[in-house]
């Protein structure tokens, strides 16, 4: 029989649970769409779940996907009539999902607050609400909870999951919960509420107060509010300056793939601009946290643990980054590192390495020419990754972990070879200093199928097709299958596609989507049925001047800045970094008032 989550052993093994009492309280069931392993380890959500419990008249408690969930047979029809989602769901005893801090069910609580990182994720959004016995779609709800969502897949595109939200928040948590809370706990009913946040509220994207209109072809021609007063676009808010400010771990546990490490947010955003990378335009403008904050979180984090973790999209190029490590190793702190930047390892940062007895060190040419790396505008040269994995392996750390991506605008034959080139001179510098000290580790090679994703230059990009896609993994496996020493993975072009199709998508793919969902995650059934070709989402080319789906969402970053990045990628042209300072490049600064 399986355990309700406030009865689970792994609770007894956490800590910094947070409990309080529900009296007069907004109660906030904080929803993982994915399981406790995964869900613990995300740091946004452990931001969130520590920042609304600050707030004194709320209590929010964490829910996570039942990992008891029957994928049995089908879910009701899609085509028949009645409220989706209500009591469909295949279940089996416990499989409802569950407040890990009070065990109570989603129905009884005032807000569902979703927090989703990942596409791949909107699935078990649909998931979790049919388990709780809550109707799916937004229009089918009244007496049932607010259902609400955030994170980073949902300032992106939040579109698909459309019409199963009453309302999104994008942006970051810092500066939208609390005028949120403050706003719900005015008691307004529901639907004056809702327009109230939508008018009142920056950052509040209310999918129900607005409508796309489609042309003759199937185009997404306009997107506009069908309420006066409400915005025809919706402002994403960022925290302006992280000085002071922390996020790091509230909840440590062994039961994740950090095994009780506890995570320290050194920044948002990345200067380097690659043009096929998110974070490093929705984040704009970058930003770091001062080393004071910094070593405030590693005494945070050694009075619970002695293993901490640094994470950010650029964890090298933080200023004051050797000053921190060298603050750690003072502290007998073992350090942990997402990606590293070839180019910007420093003999303190490797050294801060071999302290921290790091065993594999992870660098992410991306790609594997120099031609394909100027097109992504990643900055880095052959020579500097030759000198960086030299620089590591002579220090003593063992083995090496290489991302690359194929399918990227303008790939052809001669750059996907050149992956196995560049992993074949890696590998010739790894033995030569492996067997120098007298041990050889393994290279890992992880490849992955280029995503166009929104708010980058590459936005307008097609993604290549699955069977070009199979081709290109197969050559690089083959050209690597040969190296001794040499681990391949490669991910599933089918699930790159998915993840393409919800990266992508208009309100329309909310019906593949829920197909997906009575078809218990059967893709190719729901996509064999869907009423528009998912191709024409994932597989098109965009026109420079063709609304996107999320064009409604003013992320800073200007769209022609977006535009001439995109060009300047097909002639090769590098861009230089973001000057991380104010200035009127790309749009996302505020401009400077004249005095």
């Amino acid at each position: 029989m399986a355990l309700k989550p406030g009865n689970h052993p792994r609770r007894r093994s956490e800590t910094g649970t947070i409990r309080k009492s529900w009296r007069d309280r907004t109660t906030v069931a904080l929803v993982f769409p994915n399981t406790y392993a995964v869900g613990t380890t995300n740091l946004g959500f452990q931001a969130v779940y520590r920042l609304l419990n600050a707030m004194d008249k709320v209590v929010c408690e964490r829910v996570f996907l039942p990992e008891t969930d029957r994928k049995g047979s089908d879910r009701k029809d899609p085509g028949r009539k009645g409220p989706a989602g209500k009591g469909s769901a295949a279940k089996e005893p416990g499989s409802r999902p569950c407040a890990e801090e009070s065990g109570r069910r989603l129905s009884a609580f005032d807000i569902i607050a979703f927090s989703v990182s990942f596409e791949n994720d909107y699935l078990n959004v649909l998931t979790i609400l049919d388990l709780a016995g809550i109707p799916l779609r937004s229009e089918q709800r009244n007496i049932h909870p607010l259902v609400i969502a955030g994170g980073v897949a949902c300032w992106l595109n939040p579109e698909p999951l459309a019409p199963f939200i009453d309302l999104f928040l994008l942006g970051e948590a810092e500066v939208l919960l609390s005028p949120f809370i403050q706003a719900y706990q005015k008691r307004i009913e529901r639907t004056d509420f809702l327009q109230m946040a939508a008018r009142d509220l920056p950052g509040v994207y209310v999918p129900g107060l607005y409508q796309p209109v489609y042309g003759p072809d199937g185009a997404l021609s306009a997107f506009h509010p069908v309420v006066d007063g409400v915005p025809p676009r919706v402002q994403r808010r960022i925290v302006p300056d992280l000085t002071g400010s922390s996020t790091h771990t509230t909840i440590v546990s062994p039961h994740t793939a950090f095994d009780s490490r506890f995570l320290i947010e050194i920044g948002r955003g990345c200067a380097r601009g690659c043009r096929f990378c998110s974070a490093g335009f929705i984040y704009r403008p970058p930003r770091f946290r001062d080393i004071a904050t910094l070593v405030d979180g590693l005494e945070k984090g050694k009075a619970v643990t002695g293993r901490i973790g640094l994470v950010g999209p650029a964890v090298s190029d933080l200023p004051g980054l050797d000053a921190l490590c060298r603050h750690a190793s003072d502290m007998k702190i073992s350090l942990a590192f997402s990606s590293l930047r070839a180019d910007a390892l420093t003999d303190t940062f490797i050294q801060a390495l071999v302290d921290s007895d790091v065993q594999t060190a992870t660098i992410a040419p991306d790609a594997g020419s120099e031609r394909m790396r100027r097109v992504i505008n990643k900055g880095l040269t052959r020579q500097d990754i030759l000198t960086g994995t030299r620089s590591l392996v002579a220090a003593g750390i063992a083995n090496l972990k290489l991302y690359f991506m194929v399918g990227l605008p303008t790939e052809t034959d001669a750059d996907v070879n050149a992956i196995i080139t560049l992993t074949a001179d890696i590998k010739e510098i790894f033995l030569q200093e492996s067997r120098r000290l007298g041990r050889i580790g393994n290279i890992t090679v992880s490849l992955n199928c280029f995503v166009p994703k929104p708010f980058t230059p590459f936005q307008w990009a097609a993604m290549d097709d699955i069977p070009r896609l199979k081709k290109k993994i197969m050559v690089v496996r083959k050209g690597l299958g040969r190296m001794a020493n040499v681990i391949f993975r490669s991910e599933s072009p089918r699930k790159s596609y998915v993840q393409a199709l919800l990266s992508r998508g208009d309100r329309r793919v909310s019906d593949i989507l829920i197909r997906a969902h009575y078809h218990n995650g059967d893709w190719p059934h729901a996509l064999a049925e869907a009423d528009i070709d998912p191709d024409y989402f994932v597989s098109r080319q965009r026109e420079a001047s063709e609304w996107l789906p999320w064009d409604f969402i003013d992320s800073g970053v200007s769209r022609v800045f977006l535009q001439n990045e995109y060009e300047k990628s097909k002639d090769e042209r590098p861009s230089k970094p973001c000057p991380v300072i104010q200035c009127t490049r790309c749009g996302a600064c505020p401009p400077v008032e004249n005095t």
